[in-house]
């Protein structure tokens, strides 16, 4: 849909821009993919007509876009919202006034509404969408959305307040971040002040550590118990090899769910007063895991345990739920002679286990683990199991 020749010549000529022409052209970049978007959501529209706006869409969408799942959804759900019943925002889309991601907030604020509420709401935001940025479009969308159905909105507050979760995110370098998603209001803002008034207490005292990092330390203090509670134990699960975890190397250490960590940060995670190491062997030459110490467990747990060592992570390609929380289900059904051992059995997370299940997405397991997902599509995506260690050369280091 784009000329690379012509985009070549265009990133040439960027490099002798002053600062005013620099802006326009990134206004002018910004409209184009404006108008780019709105197809795709046309597109991921269509697909979702198509199906019958079965679940299983968001996954080949998030599959095939390389997206994590939330955010797949987000673009469904907006782009048959968009064709729908925003058919304004859509056409400000198309003229280059209105980007996706403005277009998602409409979608998501507008998403209680009837089509009919919508439509009205829609018509309302056609003069108050251009030239604002993606807060003010989610404040005005919500606002129309109340004009259009006053006497729903008291209902769709009750709806969002039941609709409250927790939420993790994983960041980089050994982060994350807990949200509670949808909360009460005023609980919120009253957790809020309680833990800015203890971070103010503790800094007028000399505490050197800044108020951003004491609302986040007693915040996660708090959760966990702590500041004269009980402590609660923590789980979770660390893989580096044996060279990295005696300082001979700096290999990066893999976290569960979460993702890589520096060795330092790994070695001082793994050096803690509570943790429980396990002898793991693997395959000098790929990595893999061939065998865990398991004297202590019968042999269904070692093998269920065997199984999410392995896997580390659940097995739908793209899904980075632990394996310690996931399901293990039989690559070949257990009626139909599946077994419950390594070779059949893998790990998937609640949603991938139901996804499995859904018409038209076919599962493979080879005997090297790796297994091989066709969508309805019929387009295909693989997972293997990640090696424990990059395959080694030569001999073992000691």
């Amino acid at each position: 849909m784009t000329d690379p020749d012509r985009l070549e010549e265009i990133n040439a000529l960027v490099g002798s821009l002053d600062d005013k022409d620099s802006v326009q052209v990134a206004k002018e970049v910004s409209a184009a993919l404006a108008r780019l978007e709105a197809v795709r959501f046309r597109a991921l529209s269509r697909l979702s007509e198509l199906r019958g706006g079965v679940r299983s869409v968001v996954q080949e969408v998030a599959m095939n876009l390389f997206l994590v799942d939330g955010f797949a959804g987000s673009l469904v759900a907006t782009g048959v919202a968009l064709t729908s019943r925003l058919p304004r925002t859509l056409s400000l889309m198309d003229q280059g006034k209105v980007g996706g991601f403005a277009a998602q907030k409409v979608a998501e604020a507008t998403a209680w509404l009837s089509d009919e509420d919508s439509l009205l709401a829609d018509a309302m935001l056609e003069s108050r969408l251009p030239e604002k940025n993606s807060e003010q479009v989610r404040k005005a969308a919500s606002y129309a959305a109340m004009k259009a159905d006053r006497s729903g909105a008291d209902r769709h507050a009750t709806e969002r307040r039941k609709g409250r979760r927790l939420s993790v995110s994983q960041g980089e370098a050994g982060v994350a971040s807990i949200e509670v998603v949808d909360g009460p209001v005023e609980k919120v803002t009253a957790a809020h002040k309680r833990i800015h008034r203890e971070a103010r207490a503790l800094r007028n005292q000399g505490d050197t550590r800044t108020m951003d990092q004491l609302r986040a330390d007693i915040a996660l203090d708090l959760l966990l118990g702590g500041q004269g509670g009980v402590s609660e134990r923590t789980e979770v699960f660390l893989y580096m090899d044996l060279a990295t975890y005696l300082g001979m190397n700096d290999d990066p250490v893999k976290m569960a769910g979460h993702g890589y960590l520096p060795a330092e940060l790994g070695r001082h995670i793994a050096g803690g007063p509570n943790t429980v190491l396990r002898r793991i062997i693997t395959d000098p030459l790929s990595g893999q895991v061939q065998d865990l110490g398991r004297t202590r467990y019968r042999p269904d747990a070692a093998t269920a345990e065997f199984v999410r060592v392995r896997d580390r992570e659940c097995r739908r390609p793209g899904c980075d739920r632990a394996a310690h929380s996931c399901e293990l289900d039989h690559s070949i059904p257990w009626q139909f002679q599946g077994e419950t051992n390594v070779a059949d059995l893998v790990s998937y997370c609640t949603r991938d286990h139901r996804l499995k299940d859904e018409p038209g997405w076919i599962y493979r397991l080879d005997p090297d683990g790796s297994l091989t997902v066709t969508t309805p599509t019929g387009h295909t995506h693989t997972s293997t199991p990640p090696p424990l260690h990059e395959p080694r050369q030569g001999r073992p280091p000691f």
